[in-house]
């Protein structure tokens, strides 16, 4: 009877020992492969945070980037409206230059325009004085004057230009213009508005109505291109 409760006491003991090395076992299996996983897990987290850090200095990179991007946008559309402003500027002094010339008569002119055509009236015989159906200075005068002041750029008589110190002066049957004699009729060319200065002539009890009352064969005719010449020399 004892030899078989030794054996059993044997039995249950190498159980015991079989079930203890086996939870030993799995113990250590399970605590090495946690150990594992925490260092790689440790690992990736360092990696993903130095590319977060990167990544924060990236954005702010580029937001600088994008700051003084704008602030040098910003200095180019300064430098194109004061560019623009020279430009018009420039254009403006190149336009009142061309004026100043066309106006001096330096320069040749084409554009539309009217002419106005002064003759002596019909001879009377009952009139007196000759005097009072001829074309004189202030006649001519009249029509210039008016020309300008509606806006003409380029006046013209008988083909000579006027210029701002332009004088003429009435001999007898002819008139002086800047020292050569031209006979009636008198052609007046003038560049502008074809309309505008028309008008500015036929204007009722206006400068046409006052030459035809003097006895002056007044005609006006609008064209479609005149072209005056330069005034050579020192005028």
């Amino acid at each position: 009877m004892r030899k078989v409760k030794v054996k059993g006491r044997n039995v249950i003991l190498t159980l015991v020992t079989l079930v203890l090395g086996f939870i030993l076992a799995f113990s250590y299996s399970h605590t090495r492969q946690a150990k594992h996983q925490g260092v790689i897990s440790n690992s990736q987290w360092e990696k993903e945070d130095s590319l977060r850090t990167q990544l924060i200095r990236h954005q702010e990179k580029t937001r600088q980037l994008q700051s003084e991007l704008f602030q040098k946008q910003e200095q180019v559309r300064e430098m194109e409206q004061e560019l623009s402003k020279e430009e018009q500027i420039f254009f403006n002094l190149a336009e009142d230059a061309e004026k100043y010339r066309m106006f001096l008569g330096k320069v040749k002119v084409k554009g539309k325009g009217v002419e106005v055509t002064l003759a002596d009236g019909d001879y009377r015989p009952e009139e007196e004085n000759v005097n009072n159906y001829l074309v004189h200075e202030h006649h001519v005068f009249k029509v210039v004057n008016e020309l300008y002041i509606a806006g003409a750029s380029a006046v013209a008589i008988n083909g000579q230009r006027l210029t701002h110190n332009s004088y003429i002066i009435c001999d007898g049957p002819v008139i002086t213009v800047d020292g050569y004699q031209h006979p009636a009729p008198f052609v007046i060319s003038a560049i502008g508005d074809p309309d505008v200065l028309a008008s500015a002539l036929n204007i009722t009890g206006g400068v046409k109505d006052q030459l035809v009352n003097d006895n002056i064969v007044f005609t006006l005719e609008k064209k479609n291109e005149i072209i005056l010449e330069p005034i050579y020399g020192d005028s």
